[in-house]
């Protein structure tokens, strides 16, 4: 009796464990180059979005500390792709899925459902410009 309620209890934890709070956004190889003035003329809001980059594109946010660089992806359901879209006049993007809000300034959750922050990439600045990757 007791051996059985012990595998009936591993067997529920693993049931548990293996929910969906376990998705991720996938690793998807990211080498990105823009040059600063090409970043200027293009963002708008100091946000600029870059299409076909990452899981769902890139958006790399100029703040007062320096170039962050995030996947589009909303970590909340991921595997459904929704793209965030940078909030006019904020340091916000909501996901337009859900109504998750996350900061741009580091990507944090800031509003429900979101509890993920987003998946960031590297910039590496230099004279010439900016380098995303993973």
């Amino acid at each position: 009796m007791i051996k059985s309620n012990t595998a009936l209890c591993f067997l529920l934890l693993l049931f548990v464990s293996c929910a969906k709070e376990g998705t991720f956004i996938p690793n998807v190889p990211v080498n990105y180059n823009i040059t600063i003035q090409e970043f200027k003329i293009s963002a708008v809001n100091n946000v600029l979005l870059v299409p076909e980059q990452g899981v769902a594109g890139l958006l790399i946010v100029s703040t007062a500390f320096g170039y962050k660089a995030y996947d589009r992806c909303s970590s909340v359901n991921p595997e459904t792709r929704c793209k965030i879209i940078p909030d006019e006049g904020s340091i916000t993007a909501t996901d337009p899925c859900t109504g998750a809000k996350f900061l741009l300034t580091d990507g944090s959750p800031a509003k429900a459902p979101a509890v993920r922050n987003l998946k960031t990439y590297t910039i590496t600045q230099s004279y010439q410009g900016l380098l995303i990757t993973n």
